[in-house]
């Protein structure tokens, strides 16, 4: 590869002027940055990606059963009991919601009640997302209710009120045209707080309380499966279908909220492609160096032409030149992307205003991201490179007809 040395010694060489030197260092640097600010702006969304993942995962089960069709259907023991001993299987937790108008100090609002047993709170990790008071559903006063940051902001409650009470309202089949709502009351205990969506939706009841309140006897809307070993869950998800039959279907983590990953992963994208956009104006400085380095070593391509060298190996030097540049620049690129990743992780040196749920831009590089963002560099890069070689391999042809 003889290409390879002459391009080192054409891009690193003593050149005619200095100027040469400053363009081809400007080309060098701009790949640089355009590599560290791909790769961060990457690594950001990932973290980003991974926080509001791990938040979901403290409110979604790692599957959930519901039916196919229709709403609701009987808590059956024996089917219970055949969940609770499949395999990796180490929680099941039956579960009724349905959107209710709320009513707290004259103030009004709808939301979804969802009521669980007591051994929800025990296998999931909304205990640590509450912001306020305590996760009970039921105490000796009577029902209480766990309201969502959006829920209690709204409505404006206050948990700290012992004389206030929460009202649900919910259509009453049997009910008259005086009064068509039945209506419950709920202590509010406690604000728990995970991501808007959910925060603005949801309020914990006991499942008692909802099935009373709906008049849906021993009915649930599905089952939350925890599991031992979420690696495992398509193993669980056959045994799931074996034991429900085919009117009812699964859903993992993912599928229960595929509409969000989709974005999250449309807006990691996006931003990648408008960085790889701002690479490619970066690219036109590397043609006009390696332009300049072609103009400055037009003697030398003369010798070697003369020599025997044929077109197609000068343009394979220049496009080495080329390539050492980008090369160059992807390896201060992502050093500099390494070195503010280790700032960040330690020192947090771009922090988050107060008031969100963490205090520095959450980031993580993967390995993936390195991968794309080289292959595209390069890209960029070669296209940027192949105009001058491809003139330079033609610079005798255009002399002698001159």
């Amino acid at each position: 590869m003889i290409g390879l040395p002459i391009s080192r010694r054409y891009l690193f060489g003593k050149k005619s002027t200095n100027a040469i030197n400053i363009i081809s260092g400007i080309s060098v640097l701009g790949i640089s940055i355009g590599t560290a600010a791909l790769l961060l702006v990457m690594s950001v969304l990932n973290g980003f990606e991974d926080l509001i993942k791990g938040l979901i995962s403290s409110f979604n089960p790692d599957i959930k059963i519901t039916l196919t069709e229709g709403k609701t259907f009987d808590n059956k023991t024996d089917v219970y009991t055949q969940l609770l001993h499949i395999p990796y299987v180490k929680a099941v937790i039956p579960y009724l919601e349905e959107t209710s108008m709320l009513e707290y100090k004259e103030i009004t609002d709808f939301a979804t009640l969802k009521g669980v047993d007591s051994n929800f709170i025990h296998f999931s990790g909304l205990n640590e997302k509450m912001e306020e008071g305590k996760f009970e559903l039921k105490n000796e006063s009577g029902y209480s209710a766990v309201a969502g940051l959006g829920i209690r902001n709204k409505l404006a409650i206050s948990i700290d009120d012992p004389f206030a009470f929460l009202t649900a309202y919910m259509p009453d089949q049997n009910g008259s045209a005086f009064r068509p709502f039945k209506k419950r009351s709920l202590s509010p205990v406690g604000i728990f707080s995970i991501q808007h969506d959910y925060d603005s939706k949801y309020v914990f009841v006991d499942l008692g309380f909802m099935q009373d309140l709906l008049g849906k006897g021993n009915q649930i809307s599905g089952y939350e499966i925890r599991l031992s070993d979420y690696s495992k869950k398509k193993e669980v998800e056959k045994s799931i279908s074996t034991t429900m039959g085919t009117n009812f279907k699964t859903q993992d983590r993912y599928q229960q909220d595929a509409a969000f990953y989709k974005l999250m992963k449309l807006e990691k994208w996006i931003s990648y492609a408008i960085l790889s956009f701002v690479l490619v104006l970066v690219a036109f400085n590397i043609e006009g160096a390696l332009w300049m380095i072609v103009l400055d070593k037009k003697k030398d391509i003369m010798v070697m032409k003369a020599m025997g060298m044929k077109n197609n190996s000068v343009k394979k030097i220049f496009l080495c030149t080329g390539m050492w540049i980008v090369g160059l620049g992807i390896c201060i690129g992502f050093a500099i992307a390494l070195l503010f990743y280790f700032l960040q992780q330690e020192f947090g040196i771009v922090p988050i205003p107060e008031g969100f749920l963490v205090d520095r831009y959450p980031i993580d590089m993967r390995w993936f991201d390195f991968i794309a963002v080289t292959l595209t560099v390069l890209a960029i890069g070669y296209i940027a490179s192949y105009f001058p070689a491809r003139k330079a391999a033609l610079l005798d042809e255009q002399i002698r007809y001159e």
